[in-house]
């Protein structure tokens, strides 16, 4: 499915997203949760493993599940919702368009724990959530998605970026 073959956007999603050009340097982090090898801006890179030590020295565990994603990836997302019968307007109240995307930029992440890997809101309730939310800002990386957010995404507590990128 190319971009042309999708429901349009609503008129005002363009207004309310930013638009984001797709990283062209990046380092390898490992690998996420699914096994697939994950990438980073070597900035936010540096980051992220700084955040996950540190978290790690009070015990807890930040699971890696997503990092940079290519247009292409973001594209292929949308195309399995779809195909999954799941509305458009549900699709993009949690899936950003191609272009549209913070994970494009290369500087952010899904944060996962032992006790919730699903991506649902059900992580805010973990103390790897609480730390981040007392201690991520001081390694550059804040919550994308509060609640009620501007950009009309539905609040995602796993979804963090690196803003120190300079």
């Amino acid at each position: 499915m190319h971009l042309a073959q999708f429901p349009p956007l609503p008129l005002d999603y363009a207004q309310r997203m930013p638009r984001y050009l797709e990283a062209t340097s990046l380092v390898d982090v490992g690998f996420d949760s699914a096994g697939r090898r994950a990438y980073l801006t070597s900035m936010a890179a540096e980051a992220w493993r700084s955040m996950k030590n540190a978290a790690s020295d009070f015990g807890l565990n930040l699971i890696l599940v997503s990092a940079f994603r290519s247009y292409a990836y973001q594209e292929e997302i949308l195309q399995r919702k779809l195909s999954q019968g799941i509305s458009w307007t549900d699709i993009l109240s949690v899936s950003a368009f191609p272009g549209f995307s913070e994970h494009h930029t290369g500087n952010a992440i899904d944060i996962g724990s032992p006790d919730s890997l699903d991506l649902t809101e059900s992580f805010e309730h973990t103390t790897e959530f609480e730390w981040l939310s007392d201690q991520a800002a001081f390694f550059g990386f804040h919550m994308s998605y509060p609640r009620n957010n501007v950009f009309g995404i539905a609040y995602e507590p796993w979804h963090w970026a690196f803003q120190n990128a300079g």
